[in-house]
């Protein structure tokens, strides 16, 4: 078994190169079973997966692969804020006009990134609204000027891992892995 350095990035060089040479070691060893790829190597292509691939990531819905984890959320308080008016630690966010904002019962310390609140998207029916202001550790804010919502309500957030990996620097696999032990699970 070996894996691949680089699969992450499907153009680097070091893919071929590293194929090339397992191909050579399992001619000359000639083990049971080989295995090079995982979730990322799975996506190289055929030429990558030998006898046995491991998916890894692609199981939780990473790497194109389906989702398999959805984010919902309840709504816990809504308020009208003015033009003019802030949201959140800070105040990074300011109303350009009169805003309706719902308060979502979100946060870090549920695995919502912090740095998802630039980029963060909530969807409410089938209408996206932006998350504004800083997430904190239970809940993040959302313009729902848009949508049709009420207190108590449940919403989804749009947890595209691509998106979110490129948007905090992180793995996808740091994304999913922290998601906190606070959702309920469901199936």
């Amino acid at each position: 078994h070996s894996h691949l350095a680089c699969a992450d990035t499907p153009a680097h060089p070091a893919n071929e190169r590293q194929l090339t040479i397992f191909r050579a070691v399992v001619a000359a060893v000639r083990p049971a079973r080989a295995s090079l790829a995982a979730s990322a190597g799975i996506a190289l292509g055929r030429a990558f997966a030998f006898d046995l691939t491991r998916p890894g990531l692609a199981l939780y819905g990473g790497r194109g692969s389906r989702p398999v984890a959805i984010i919902e959320a309840r709504v816990v308080q809504i308020r009208t804020i003015p033009a003019g008016g802030s949201v959140g630690y800070g105040a990074t966010w300011i109303a350009a006009r009169d805003s309706r904002v719902a308060i979502v019962n979100l946060g870090y310390a549920d695995g919502f990134a912090c740095a998802l609140g630039a980029d963060g998207i909530v969807v409410i029916g089938q209408v996206p609204c932006p998350v504004v202001g800083r997430v904190s550790m239970d809940l993040i804010a959302v313009d729902v000027m848009a949508a049709d919502v009420t207190e108590g309500d449940w919403v989804r957030v749009d947890f595209d891992l691509g998106r979110a990996a490129a948007a905090t620097a992180r793995s996808e696999y740091e994304l999913l892995t922290g998601l906190g032990h606070r959702y309920a699970l469901s199936s």
